[in-house]
């Protein structure tokens, strides 16, 4: 795994909320892309999303947001490859991660799976061949 977290997913309860803040409020500078239901803004050397609570705690494979210890917050480590996706994975799993959804095709068109770090955060480890996160 190289040493980079490629994006930071907040899981928030009003996305049109929490863009404002961010893009006007804040001054970040927003990703405009074909899509909806999810803000990316680009920062210097990683990504900031802001994606509706429950739909993360889904992706993830929550039965609802508030299951466990979800803080409403994930990382991401983005690589080249699906295969490099299951690679990371399984090396995460190796150090002692608990896989909490194994990689697969995400509905977006990507390839992604999370694992679990011994300490409850959660990652997701991404590829995506639209967007260069690597």
């Amino acid at each position: 795994m190289k040493p980079k977290i490629s994006l930071i997913t907040l899981g928030v309860n009003d996305l049109e909320r929490a863009t404002r803040f961010y893009g006007e409020g804040l001054g970040l500078p927003k990703y405009d892309f074909e899509g909806e239901g999810i803000a990316f803004f680009s920062l210097e050397g990683t990504w900031l999303a802001l994606y509706p609570r429950e739909e993360l705690a889904k992706d993830i494979g929550l039965a609802d947001a508030t299951q466990g210890s979800f803080s409403g917050v994930t990382l991401a480590h983005n690589v080249a490859t699906k295969a490099e996706v299951d690679d990371v994975l399984d090396q995460a799993v190796a150090a002692g991660a608990k896989l909490v959804k194994p990689a697969q095709e995400a509905f977006w068109g990507g390839y992604s799976g999370y694992f679990q770090d011994p300490e409850g955060h959660y990652w997701e480890v991404a590829y995506n061949p639209y967007q260069d996160l690597t």
